[in-house]
């Protein structure tokens, strides 16, 4: 005992030797903490935002220090729900955290939480708030076209409810190509919107459609990567999908806005898409729409599959999951033609987070005429879900809340010609080849 205590007062006196070592370690808000969450928290942890708390000042922050740590270190926060250990890794939106930035924030923690040295405090960040387009800052301007939907009164209990109103486009008066949209719900129905799509249609061309945009929770905006758009044109009228689920609180007039950006009048983009995530592809439908049967018994998993051959070349460039309360986790993989197999993202199921992944531009797939795409999800009826609402009941396919369904919806444009898809391939060969020049040293 005399030994082991002597070597303690060794070990503290050495440290006093050396000014500062003991707390070498240290982490403090100003310096170290407030960086990250301004990175990687702040876009939803502000005033006016979708998170439940604001985490943009030292005193808003403190009281939830042990619940950063544990969350961050369970890696629920900040969502990102990529598996990091299969697929494609690299995407223009990671929001998630790296090792350090963990350890960090368990270290600020641990120590005690302390604020630090104000002056190491960087500059307040200025978030647009849930009043505001959140695109407007990366595009610099205001949308040119805002469709309303019509009003809708959801009740405060309650069944799931829908509604599908349509609007006739107004201040179209020639031909636009559209290269951005975001939805918003207004501020008093956004936490009762579980999600709203719309649809763009022309009665000249009865079977041509696009999406205009879609809003899940966790979804902000869509930009087209450079040169592509989806055409708009007199005439068009846009169908509304909005999905309303009772939160205790009726709301009435409820509705949702879709902004529009446009290119410059007269441009016409390179590439033609039918809107943002307007490919929508089953895992229990295949390309001749021929339905699985769905059926999850109590206490029960399953797993569903579904087949789509490519019948022109491809681009993706952005993925994005959907299943409800049982779904726990869905992959898409690619067959080529000549036999290989990859898959490019499997994305883990937070019902409550619906992320859209943009993958970076020098990893979007391109993928070649008769390529066979496979969504693969799976669902967990157990208790060991935590987000199962009832783990004795039947589940079926269905879109009530208490149902299921999967399919991935993805970011993809179509080449019309094959010297188009070539071209492409060939600028991708170009901006790898200066990426590896440039990241030698």
């Amino acid at each position: 005992m005399k030994k082991i205590w002597a070597g303690a007062v060794i070990a503290a006196f050495a440290l006093l030797l050396v000014p500062g070592q003991a707390f070498a370690q240290t982490r403090t808000f100003a310096k170290d903490v407030a960086p990250i969450l301004q990175q990687k928290c702040q876009s939803c942890h502000q005033p006016n935002g979708m998170a439940p708390m604001p985490l943009t000042t030292y005193e808003e922050v403190r009281p939830w220090a042990a619940a950063i740590k544990r969350k961050t270190q369970a890696r629920e926060m900040p969502p990102w729900d990529i598996d990091k250990s299969v697929g494609i890794q690299e995407f223009k939106n990671d929001v998630s955290l790296s090792d350090g930035q963990i350890e960090t924030l368990a270290r600020w923690v641990d120590g005690g939480a302390p604020l630090g040295n104000r002056a190491d405090l960087p500059p307040p960040m200025k978030w647009p708030d849930a009043t505001e387009w959140q695109a407007e800052k990366e595009l610099g301007r205001p949308p040119d076209l805002v469709i309303k939907s019509d009003p809708f009164d959801v009740k405060a209990t309650g069944l799931d409810q829908w509604w599908e109103p349509v609007v006739k486009l107004e201040g179209i008066t020639s031909t636009r190509w559209m290269m951005a949209s975001e939805t918003r719900p207004v501020l008093k129905s956004r936490r009762l919107t579980h999600h709203a799509n719309s649809f763009k249609t022309n009665e000249n061309r009865p079977k041509e459609s696009a999406t205009v945009s879609r809003f899940v929770v966790g979804k902000p905006y869509d930009v087209f990567p450079s040169d592509t758009g989806t055409l708009f044109e007199p005439g068009d009228k846009v169908t509304f999908n909005i999905h309303y689920f009772p939160m205790g609180e009726a709301v009435t007039g409820a509705y949702v806005e879709v902004g529009v950006w446009f290119y410059p009048e007269g441009y016409v983009p390179k590439l033609k898409t039918n809107g943002p995530e307007g490919g929508t592809f089953s895992s229990y439908r295949d390309n001749d729409d021929r339905p699985q049967v769905l059926i999850i018994p109590p206490q029960g998993k399953q797993m569903t599959q579904g087949m789509h051959v490519l019948q022109k070349p491809a681009k993706i460039y952005s993925v994005r999951a959907h299943m409800h309360l049982r779904g726990v986790a869905q992959s898409i993989e690619a067959i080529y033609p000549d036999g290989h197999q990859e898959i490019l993202s499997r994305m883990n199921w937070n019902h409550r987070w619906q992320i859209t992944y943009l993958y970076a531009d020098h990893v979007q797939p391109l993928l070649p005429k008769g390529t066979v795409l496979i969504v693969t999800s799976w669902y967990d009826n157990t208790s060991a879900n935590r987000n199962n609402p009832d783990p004795d009941q039947w589940v079926v396919h269905g879109r009530r809340t208490g149902d299921d369904m999967s399919h991935a919806a993805v970011g993809i444009t179509y080449y019309d010609k094959e010297e188009d898809f070539q071209a492409a391939l060939n600028e991708r060969k170009a901006l790898l080849k200066q990426r590896n020049t440039q990241q030698q040293p």
